[in-house]
């Protein structure tokens, strides 16, 4: 089959405000931002039509991290949603009104199937207003991240949705190119991005709620680097959304500090905002120059790719599958922080970690656990 062309478009990556919602009416609050924000960016980029709009992880619910503000499962079961709510719908309105592709993530989803827990979501809207694609956040951080991963109830999981790499890191085919999304951990580590490359993904949409203490500015900026390096690997535009600015009580206001960016299939920065505002950022895509770049073999990151001799890293588990079973949900972050114990054990037995001087092998995942129990008896720490 011949391949159509796709003319250039814009992108919108959104960078907006975010209020830590505490149920459906602050939801409700960050919607109706969201969606001027929208409205703003598709008048605004007339010249060049819009057609995709990358919004930030949690831009309608807020998350919460370790400390005095810290939530457990149920607080955020009172603010989960369904993917086919008033929510969603709203959004869907928006996207048929402009013929628009709307991403999104951090949805707190409440599924069906499993009920007694959520999902870190990311979505993709299509210009039907339907839901074409959704993703659950594969590489949640253990120590900041109370959702339930799909590697957390691994077995169960795939027997509901599938467990083959297409159905994990879902990609599809549009009349905009190949889309896909990953969220905020997930671009730390090359892994997701490379399923999404594996799986041909052209456009990467990349929602964060990304703080500056992992590092969004300079001299650090590991945020910038990362990302340049998993644009440059798979030969795809990376869409990086974070948080502007936040309102709750225990944040500070630059929490999240921007830093929003459109990076392309070179690893190249087109689009940049380095600072902690609301803003919206236009950029253009440019779906046929890529496909023609990948067409060449100098430099091409995907045609020298020799799989034989780094299987060996994958054989044997490292973050253990399954440790949250139906019926066992992640109830605080430091129920997720419990299997990194048995991690810091495979690490350091292995060799492949050194303990620091005075350390020795089995003492390492006795201080992590030691570390978990002091902050819970400080306070900074829920222990239920």
């Amino acid at each position: 089959m011949t391949a159509k062309k796709i003319d250039k478009y814009t992108a919108l990556v959104m960078q907006p405000h975010v209020e830590v919602a505490e149920d459906r009416a602050g939801i409700a609050k960050n919607l109706d931002r969201a969606i001027n924000m929208i409205d703003f960016g598709v008048g605004y980029f007339w010249e060049l039509p819009a057609r995709l709009v990358v919004f930030p992880e949690y831009f309608m619910q807020g998350v919460t991290t370790p400390g005095k503000g810290e939530h457990g499962i149920d607080s955020f079961m009172k603010k989960a949603i369904e993917l086919d709510g008033p929510e969603m719908r709203r959004l869907g309105e928006v996207a048929k009104e402009y013929n628009l592709y709307i991403a999104g993530g951090g949805v707190v989803e409440r599924v069906k199937e499993f009920p007694d827990r959520w999902f870190n979501t990311a979505f993709i809207i299509g210009p039907s207003g339907e839901v074409v694609l959704r993703y659950h956040k594969w590489h949640i951080p253990a120590s900041i991240g109370l959702g339930t991963s799909p590697h957390d109830i691994f077995d169960e999981y795939c027997e509901v949705f599938g467990g083959d790499i297409s159905t994990l890191f879902p990609v599809i085919d549009t009349e905009i190119g190949k889309l896909g999304t990953m969220t905020c951990h997930d671009g730390c580590t090359p892994e997701v991005s490379r399923a999404l490359g594996y799986n041909g993904a052209e456009v990467i949409c990349h929602p964060v709620a990304l703080q500056e203490v992992e590092g969004v500015s300079q001299p650090w900026d590991f945020w910038m680097f990362t990302r340049r390096t998993r644009a440059h690997d798979n030969m795809a535009y990376v869409l990086g959304s974070n948080w502007g600015t936040v309102d709750y009580a225990y944040y500070p206001k630059a929490f999240c500090p921007g830093g929003s960016f459109a990076i392309d299939y070179t690893g190249m920065v087109q689009r940049h905002a380095p600072y902690p505002q609301e803003q919206v950022l236009g950029v253009t895509i440019d779906i046929e120059s890529l496909r023609e770049h990948r067409s060449r073999c100098n430099h091409n990151t995907w045609v020298d790719v020799r799989t034989e001799g780094f299987r060996q890293i994958y054989e044997k588990p490292i973050y253990p599958a399954n440790q949250f079973p139906s019926g066992k949900p992640p109830r605080t972050l430091a129920d997720k922080m419990g299997p990194v114990r048995e991690v810091f054990s495979d690490l350091y037995g292995r060799g492949q970690f050194t303990p620091p001087a005075g350390k020795s092998v089995a003492d390492m995942a006795d201080l992590h656990e030691q570390r978990v129990r002091a902050a819970q008896a400080r306070g900074t720490l829920r222990k239920s």
